[in-house]
């Protein structure tokens, strides 16, 4: 699928060139993260709580209609994650993947054109929330069939072993996901054919509504792959440096020829399933002492100051100009045409 947002929006912003190799990738946990990398991961969890603080913003005054899942809270998995791809890794979510696209270095003003409905849209305003894609980037789509995007992420690592290009696929899905027949027969298959695919469950406590505990026979979702011989491992999805370590493994494993690795990252999503959803099916005092104690954009903060890299001054910098993008990505959305109808039906068929 072909790129759709405009030259200004696919080459502005600070959400380019994600991927790139580190002097930590020489090997998994065997040195911490330098002033660098703990500065490139601040900025890119900041960009994406900032970007959906506004995109609620916007869906409240109506600018965005439909189905709309914030991913604040979780920051840390998709950046750590990412931290371990190389160029030509590809990847593909679920519905609450606006992170995603940020992380992968989808531009946050074709993101927000395309919430809004608007022209510059990475779907041309046609697919909203959860259905934009970017062949460049490598990210194929937020899929809102709940484990619809495993067996999708699996045929992606097909994809990378027939062409033997060295690509891992990351395939996230939530704890909700886990009880989906699809789900277990990618595993089976990727199992089978060694593929090249590390599956990054998402648990962030609630499938919906529905705690894993009431959801989830066995609490440890890391270990459902064992019956086909993935291993698997559970990881602090909290804290963005152990997620960058366990995906560096992960991949590691997977490009290696060794077939799929299962990562279940603990996290939690501070606001509700979807921008209509009160969330009473949990307190407001756990939702806040999580948010005191563990949030991952504060773990990061703590890095940097406790090792002598930046002072609460750089820090708010940061911050402030991480601001300024988002706004003017909402600014370049409201600014954007909408669609013109007689595009309504179009790029719904394409001559194989």
């Amino acid at each position: 699928m072909a790129e759709q947002t405009s030259a200004q929006g696919r080459n502005s912003g600070p959400a380019k060139g994600r991927r790139r190799k580190g002097p930590s990738k020489q090997g998994p946990g065997k040195q911490g993260p330098d002033k660098d990398e703990l500065v490139s991961w601040l900025r890119d969890m900041l960009l994406i709580r900032r970007f959906e603080e506004k995109a609620g913003q916007l869906y409240g005054m109506g600018l965005i209609g439909g189905f709309c899942h914030l991913y604040i809270g979780q920051e840390a998995v998709v950046v750590g994650v990412q931290a371990a791809a190389e160029p030509g890794d590809t990847v593909v979510t679920s519905y609450r993947d606006h992170g995603h696209m940020l992380a992968t270095g989808m531009d946050p003003n074709g993101v927000m054109a395309e919430l809004t409905g608007r022209r510059d849209g990475y779907s041309a305003g046609k697919g909203g929330s959860m259905h934009m894609f970017s062949r460049d980037k490598g990210f194929f789509g937020g899929h809102g069939i709940v484990g619809a995007q495993v067996p999708i992420g699996s045929g992606l690592a097909f994809s990378h072993r027939y062409r033997e290009d060295g690509g891992v696929c990351f395939t996230y899905l939530g704890d909700g996901a886990v009880n989906q027949g699809q789900v277990y027969e990618s595993f089976n298959m990727a199992a089978l054919w060694s593929l090249p695919v590390v599956y990054v469950i998402e648990n962030n406590r609630y499938g919906m509504g529905t705690s894993v505990a009431r959801h989830a026979a066995r609490g440890e979702l890391f270990r459902r792959g064992e019956g086909y011989g993935i291993p698997g491992q559970g990881v602090d999805g909290m804290d963005v440096v152990a997620v960058r370590d366990a995906a560096l493994e992960a991949a590691s494993h997977a490009r290696a020829g060794k077939g799929p690795m299962i990562l279940e990252m603990g996290t939690y999503r501070y606001r509700g399933h979807s921008m209509s959803d009160p969330a009473k099916y949990r307190s407001r005092e756990e939702v806040n002492k999580i948010r005191s104690e563990q949030d991952p954009i504060d773990k990061v903060r703590a890095l940097l100051l406790d090792g002598g890299h930046l002072d609460e001054d750089g820090l708010k910098a940061i911050d402030r100009e991480i601001k300024e993008v988002v706004n003017a990505a909402a600014t370049f959305a409201q600014d954007s045409p909408e669609p013109d109808p007689d595009q309504l039906f179009t790029d719904i068929l394409i001559e194989a």
